[in-house]
């Protein structure tokens, strides 16, 4: 049985998937070493998903032939970060909550599955002209004047994601900080002012990748599942299959 890597988070996660997606860029890099498994639900939270933990990773994970997962990327607080008094209160989380519950869902993994690597992810960046097109779009002249979300906002959970992680002794992808290293990010990486482009998700592909190798999960240090084409004899291509 391959071993597997969970990608865990809201509809960053859940998009993933998609065309020119992070998740399908890790699928592919991994693709005969391991099984990039994707449990993204869009619009959940850290309240939400400490909800769902034992339905997205069932007991049965650990029954019989089951084995720990390689790596499991948590990747939340864009939700958590709405503003409490704008359109999408009712996703908000108080900072505070947010950290408790991530400490939570590492502990929670991390007791099912002690040699399991847990990446955390910090929201991304938030273009805030690119949310209020989003809003205006949504509700009309309703909350028109302000985004729901702002790119302040954004970083205050992000640094609090990073302190988290220090914490907890966890690699973290700081995608708030990286992608303010490049000019013109709001456009060049966020679709429509948090959901990313594919230069975003070549940006989140690239630093998971990093952090998966920092903790020694890489190409060069995983097996390939069966043999591979140029091991086998052309005289006897068979005979690998013994061995």
């Amino acid at each position: 049985m391959r071993p597997k890597i969970y990608l865990f988070g809201d509809s960053i996660t859940e998009e993933s998937f998609s065309a020119g997606g992070w998740g399908a860029a890790l699928a592919h890099h991994f693709s005969r070493t391991a099984d990039v498994v994707l449990r993204g639900f869009s619009g959940y939270n850290t309240r939400w998903a400490m909800k769902v933990l034992d339905k997205v990773f069932p007991a049965e994970m650990n029954v019989g032939n089951g084995r720990a997962p390689l790596a499991v990327t948590v990747f939340f607080g864009a939700n958590d970060a709405c503003l409490p008094d704008r359109c999408s209160a009712f996703q908000h989380v108080p900072i505070d909550e947010y950290k408790q519950n991530l400490h939570a869902i590492v502990a929670y993994l991390k007791n099912r599955w002690p040699s399991t690597h847990v990446i955390l992810i910090t929201p991304p960046p938030i273009d805030e002209v690119g949310r209020l097109l989003i809003c205006r779009h949504r509700y009309g002249e309703i909350h028109s004047d302000l985004p729901e979300r702002t790119n302040e906002a954004a970083r205050n959970y992000a640094k609090a994601c990073v302190t988290v992680a220090q914490e907890c002794g966890a690699p973290v992808v700081d995608l708030w900080s990286r992608m303010h290293q490049f000019p013109d990010w709001g456009k060049a990486y966020l679709r429509d002012g948090l959901h990313l482009t594919l230069g975003g998700n070549k940006i989140v592909f690239e630093e998971v990748i990093g952090k998966l190798k920092e903790v020694g999960l890489s190409l060069e240090t995983l097996p390939g599942d069966l043999p591979f084409t140029d091991a086998m004899d052309p005289n006897d291509p068979l005979k690998v299959f013994e061995d």
